[in-house]
């Protein structure tokens, strides 16, 4: 059964995501970032590269050719042949990814602004009724 957890209150988006993304790829696991756009992918690509001085974490955007090798994709769609991957899914997007239940863990980073709450509460609503029971996990004041 797939796992939701929502991190909500995060003052960075980018950088609870890129925290999140390390923290998973770190346990062995695959990760997809979806993001709204384009600006906060490249913040989040940037972060990637740099997040600790010789720390690069490999990760390609969800369109590339080398996506279904790499352990980290990045993108603002879904592929039109779909996922590369099924293991954890995190989303920065409004609307529930498509296909959601074939992850084994979906994470909603939600900022503290509140137009991205509306939605997160959309969201929460939606992953509860199709019978996978959400954490909330508050990231605020944590400095990521």
């Amino acid at each position: 059964m797939t796992e939701v957890h929502f991190y909500h209150d995060a003052a960075d988006l980018a950088g609870v995501a890129c925290h999140l993304t390390a923290k998973a790829f770190n346990a062995g696991r695959r990760v997809t970032v979806l993001l709204p756009d384009d600006t906060l992918a490249r913040q989040l690509d940037q972060m990637l590269w740099v997040r600790q001085p010789g720390s690069f974490l490999p990760h390609v955007g969800l369109h590339s050719p080398l996506a279904a090798e790499t352990p980290i994709t990045l993108g603002t769609s879904v592929p039109d042949t779909g996922w590369t991957q099924d293991d954890v899914l995190i989303n920065l997007c409004d609307a529930v990814p498509p296909d959601f239940a074939q992850f084994k863990m979906i994470v909603e980073v939600v900022g503290q602004d509140d137009r991205q709450r509306g939605p997160a509460r959309a969201r929460w609503k939606h992953y509860a009724a199709a019978g996978l029971p959400p954490q909330a996990h508050n990231v605020k004041g944590e400095g990521r």
